[in-house]
């Protein structure tokens, strides 16, 4: 059950989000997110002889999620990717497509860079 009358508490430190105790203490052992929440799409060309990769930062999922979204974004652009670093990314320039299929998964993003 969650304490919402807790607003800020230094006694045991960071504290996990769905059981409220600290995180060495954490009782769901939930994975925690790779991403910060604020989705960003790239193309990127630096250190790939000029082709150009489309990369997705920030997205707020478990490494797990992050993977099968992945799969499903390469699926859907019909190209290869993969996951490093906690981001996706799609060969190719599919900025656009990869933020209209972002919308219906229900994540709010934007473009990033030039």
């Amino acid at each position: 059950m969650k304490n919402r009358n807790l607003v800020y508490s230094t006694d045991q430190g960071r504290l996990c989000p769905n059981c409220e105790q600290s995180t060495s203490a954490c009782q769901c052992k939930n994975e925690p997110a790779v991403g910060d929440g604020k989705v960003l799409i790239s193309l990127e060309t630096k250190g790939r002889k000029g082709k150009g990769v489309t990369v997705v930062k920030g997205l707020p999922v478990t490494e797990d999620d992050l993977k099968k979204l992945a799969k499903k974004l390469k699926a859907q652009c019909g190209t290869g990717g993969a996951v490093k670093n906690g981001q996706i990314e799609i060969q190719g320039d599919n900025r656009q497509k990869l933020k209209d299929l972002l919308e219906k998964e229900g994540y709010k993003s934007k473009f990033s860079g030039g």
